[in-house]
């Protein structure tokens, strides 16, 4: 079961390189779905950086939570569970407050 844990920050660490290189838009919920008209008005190469640094963070508070279920320290389970909410809350005003994605 432990080992389970550690698979999925592995995969969220292998999304993240794939987006940090600018590739792999097909990842990106919405995004991908969007029509070829409206994909043109975005910089792709700036997106899929910014949410491979996101995903590496996500990764950290993945593999931190996933930590904290062998090691049971409660520190591992606050920062875990703090980078989640920092993450989510920076992609929401960066997403959110400025057009920072479009060409």
């Amino acid at each position: 079961m432990t080992t389970s844990l550690f698979i999925l920050p592995v995969l969220f660490s292998a999304a993240a390189f794939l987006l940090s290189r600018g590739k792999g838009t097909f990842l990106i919920a919405g995004y991908n779905i969007l029509p070829e008209s409206e994909k043109e008005k975005y910089d792709e190469v700036a997106l899929c950086k910014f949410m491979g640094v996101v995903m590496y963070g996500i990764s950290l508070a993945v593999f931190l939570l996933a930590l904290y279920e062998v090691i049971e320290h409660l520190i591992l389970l606050v920062t875990g569970v703090g980078l989640l909410a920092i993450f989510t809350i920076l992609v929401f005003i960066k997403v959110y407050t400025r057009d920072t994605f479009k060409k």
